[in-house]
This record gives structure tokens, sequence and C-alpha cells, in this order.
């Protein structure tokens, strides 16, 4: 069923020029808003729970608003399976490319970080072609094999290279002679909330993933924040910021602390950009928390810290 729907329906859509793809998220878009209100109790109770202040009636234009926002999403990841090299840096740029320049003429790979802010699709599939290093993306595999197989194929066309957590510190050994950049997004929920970081994120206790920053000390790799703006309909442009070219000179938690709230920051901006549809709040808060947070620092520095 899902080779059928790949090739007779997905697959040609995506050949399809952008400005008739778009009338396809308009439908979309009114059927959101009118019959079919996609996840719209774990929409709303993430709003609620990250902007308290705001009203019902404001919650609900939120939700709209990110309709509006998802839709073209969706369109554009169709597109995206076929979208050519010339039409994708078209669409998407680099505002201040020589932040990644400069680390690699230092021969400093990278941990680009982000979330699922506006079109982090179009940045995987792009990444290669935007900067120097060696592009690669840590990814988690679809439940589908088959989706799995064909969107990654079609995210690596250009050179990103899609790796699993498991087996990450492989695929990094097999290019050590050359700077890399591997993708992160960190506003996935994690698997295991004692495994993973606790901060205040959005107005609540959030369990945040730690593998950038046990990357960055594991690897001594510099960690970049990347913010995808949305300049209007099919065109974004991608801001660089640094956090640390040292990361082994941080404190623990430091870079996880930096990326999430520099999402925070992008999310209040904008917060229809964000993907609200996903449960991220489903991790409890462990009973000891604060013994968990002092392990967890005690393990870190015996474990990167020791002299």
């Amino acid at each position: 069923m899902a080779a059928i729907a790949y090739y007779l329906f997905v697959w040609p859509l995506s050949h399809l020029p952008l400005w008739i793809l778009y009338r396809f998220s308009d439908l979309l878009y009114l059927l959101l808003i009118s019959i079919f209100p996609y996840r719209k109790k774990v929409i709303d109770a993430n709003f609620a729970g990250a902007f308290p202040q705001k009203t019902a009636q404001e919650i609900k234009t939120l939700r709209h608003q990110f309709y509006r926002h998802f839709s073209d999403l969706i369109v554009e990841g169709v597109k995206n399976l076929s979208i050519s090299e010339t039409q994708l840096l078209k669409r998407i740029t680099v505002s201040n490319p020589e932040v990644m320049e400069d680390l690699y003429a230092q021969g400093k790979s990278v941990i680009l970080v982000s979330g699922h802010y506006n079109n982090w699709e179009w940045m995987i599939t792009a990444q290669a072609l935007l900067f120097k290093h060696k592009a690669m993306g840590i990814g988690m595999p679809m439940t589908s094999k088959f989706w799995d197989k064909k969107v990654n194929t079609q995210r690596e066309r250009f050179g990103m290279k899609v790796i699993h957590s498991k087996n990450y510190k492989a695929e990094i050994a097999a290019v050590s002679n050359t700077p890399i950049a591997i993708l992160t997004l960190g506003d996935q929920s994690p698997g295991d909330a004692r495994k993973s970081y606790w901060m205040n994120f959005l107005n609540r206790p959030t369990a945040v993933l730690f593998g950038s920053e046990l990357m960055a000390n594991e690897h001594d790799f510099a960690v970049v924040f990347f913010a995808i703006h949305k300049i209007k309909r099919g065109y974004y442009s991608i801001e660089l910021k640094q956090i640390t070219d040292q990361p082994r000179t941080l404190n623990w938690g430091d870079i996880t602390e930096q990326h999430t709230k520099l999402l925070e920051a992008e999310i209040n901006a904008h917060p229809e950009h964000w993907l609200w549809s996903h449960k991220r709040w489903k991790r409890d808060i462990p009973a000891d928390l604060d013994q968990l947070k002092k392990e967890q620092h005690e393990k870190f520095s015996q474990r990167f810290r020791s002299v």
C-alpha cells in the first residue's frame, strides 16, 4: 500500500510546480480548520501550556495560523522529494555563511542544532550544498521501512548522509580526514526521562535530548545553532549562531541550555512556525529530579572534565 501511494500519488505530485502545490495546501488548510482538525487537542494543550496568559480565542487563532503553515510544510515536503538543486538553493539561503566558513578553514567539525521549526526538511536536503563541511544528519528510522528508505534516499541526493544515533561513532570515524557537520534536531521527545537533560522550556519543565552536548564533548566539535526564518511562502533564510568552538571549556548543561533557549526565542517570536502537533511533553518529571541532575553532572564531569 505504501509503494502504491508513493508511486501513484506522492511522487507524481512532487513534480508539480510549487504554485500548483500551494493550491492543494490552501484546500488542506480549509479542511483542517473546518472538517478535519488534525490533533486539535494536542495542539491546543501545547499552546495553553506554553502561553498560559492567552485566552481560548487567542489559542484558536494560533492553531489556525499553525494549520496554515503546517499545510505549506506538507506540500513543501512532497516537493522536497524531487526539487532541483537550482530551485532549492533559490528558496533556502544562508544570511551569514562566514560562521561555517571560518570553522571549516580551521578544520573544525560542527554540530548543527535546531528544532522542528519552519522547513527543516529543506535544510536537511540542502545542507551539503550550503556548507563545505561533509554533511551528516542524525535521524530516527520511520515506522515504515519503505517510507524510511524513500525519504532518506531523497534527502541524501545532494550529499547528505543520514545516520542513526546508534552508529554515529562509526560514521564519524569513517570520515575522520575531513571536517564534518552533523545536523541534529534537539526538540524531539527523549525516549528516557532519566537520560535527559531537564530544564524549563516554554513555561514548563521539559526533558531535552542531551545528545548534541554529548557528541560535542566526545569529539571536541564546535556547536552552531541554526535558525530558519520564513521570508515568504516557499522562501527561507538560515541564520547561524555559534554557541562554542571549545565545548570542553563549558560547564555541564551549558550547550543544551543555550541551544534550547535559542529555539525557544524563535518559537516565541513566531509560534505558528513550530511543530505543535507532536507530543513534546509526554515524559513524567522524575520524582528525584534534583538528585538525578546531581548524578548526571558528576558522571559528565568524571568522563569529560577529570584531570
